[in-house]
């Protein structure tokens, strides 16, 4: 079994989503999975704290992509918080950080995202 896992909660009406370890494939499918179950009970709002993930490779962005035109064509948004330089070095090369914002800290994006 790959070496990734995550948390789930809800803050305010942000899902928060807690990863710890590669964000590969595996992770990508696990974190995609959830937010599109949550996204067919009508959660529009995401933030994907990052902090124990300290890398990301291409296919697991790509997996994230797909959830970011999901979130487009309901009107939602996806936000990650606590990126390591290299994770938010990916997001920037693979165009994420052009759809989703980044912030320092799991509060400061839950208080943006809950406006």
């Amino acid at each position: 079994m790959p070496d990734f896992d995550m948390k789930i909660k809800e803050e305010s009406d942000v899902i928060v989503v807690t990863t710890n370890g590669y964000l590969n494939n595996y992770g990508g499918e696990q974190v995609a999975s959830v937010c599109l179950q949550k996204i067919s009970e009508g959660k529009r709002k995401f933030l994907v704290n990052v902090e124990n993930t300290a890398m990301v490779n291409s296919i697991g962005v790509s997996i994230i992509i797909e959830v970011i035109e999901e979130l487009q064509g309901t009107g939602g948004k996806i936000a990650f918080c606590h990126t390591a330089p290299i994770v938010e070095k990916t997001f920037n090369i693979m165009g994420v950080s052009k759809y989703a914002k980044i912030y320092a800290t799991e509060e400061d994006g839950i208080a943006e995202l809950s406006l």
